[in-house]
Parts: structure tokens; C-alpha cells; sequence
């Protein structure tokens, strides 16, 4: 049975991968242009998404007595400083915004994937992350379909 020490680490790992995603989603809103209303409103519920993990994720770092993570990660800042570089000689159409969209949801899906690696994570923990993975994964597949859509 792993520790509460190491649960802690990776539930806050995986807050940070939330915080990120958010902040992902919100370059993403502020890039996309007007008329892509529709996709402003699937990265509101992506960026919604995130914050239930977030608090869900939260609650069992304070039921095991840590401190919870408010930051990103190193590197999902890394990540952005990237879009954002790309951004400036790829412009900002559908597919374009679609595939940093469906990078930071491949990230996210690595993250949940190491967590979940980890064999002594307690059965209750593990079971929440499958289930938040499993929402991701389907969110994922909708931004990666959406983005073929406009290849």
C-alpha cells in the first residue's frame, strides 16, 4: 500500500494537468474567432470538465491531510510558450487551434495513464482516476474528431 505522502504527489500532479488543461482552453477560447461560436462553447465545457476533476482530486489531497496544488505544470507552461510560438506562424483557424487542442488532451491522457502505473494507489483513488480518465478520453476523441473534420 503506497503512502499518503505518494498518493498525495500524483493527485497533485494530476491537478496541476487540470490546471493546465484549463488554461489551455482558455488561450484556446480567447484565439478562436467569433464565428466559431460552437467551439467556444466545447472548450467552456472542457474548462467546466477540468474544474470537476479539479475539485474531486482536491477533496481526497485534504482527505489524506496534504496541501492542495494551485499551480501547472513546468511542463505545461513549456507547452503554452510552444502554442504560443506556433500560434504566430500558424494562425488561428479551426485546425490549428483543434491540434494544440487535441496535444494538451494526448498530455492529459499520458498524465492519467503514469498515475494509474502506479500499483499501490489505494482502490478508491484508482477508481476515481479511471473514471476521470475515461471523461477525458471522450473529450479527447471529440476535439480529435472535430479537428479531422477541418484538415
Amino acid at each position: 500500500m503506497t503512502n499518503n505522502k505518494e498518493t498525495i504527489e500524483v493527485l497533485n500532479d494530476l491537478i496541476q494537468i487540470n490546471n493546465d488543461r484549463i488554461t489551455g482552453y482558455e488561450k484556446a477560447i480567447r484565439e478562436t474567432k467569433s464565428e466559431d461560436e460552437d467551439l467556444k462553447v466545447l472548450y467552456a465545457s472542457m474548462i467546466a470538465e477540468s474544474h470537476r476533476n479539479k475539485i474531486a482530486l482536491a477533496s481526497e489531497v485534504q482527505a489524506l491531510g496534504g496541501e492542495v496544488e494551485t499551480g501547472t505544470t513546468v511542463s505545461g507552461k513549456i507547452y503554452r510558450a510552444w502554442m504560443d510560438v506556433k500560434a504566430v506562424f500558424g494562425g488561428h483557424d479551426r485546425h490549428s487551434i483543434l491540434s494544440n487542442c487535441e496535444t494538451g488532451e494526448d498530455a492529459a491522457q499520458r498524465a492519467y495513464k503514469t498515475a494509474l502505473e502506479d500499483a499501490a494507489l489505494p482502490a478508491f483513488i484508482r477508481d476515481l482516476l479511471m473514471q476521470q480518465q475515461q471523461m477525458l478520453k471522450e473529450s479527447h476523441d471529440e476535439i480529435k474528431s472535430l479537428r479531422d473534420q477541418y484538415a
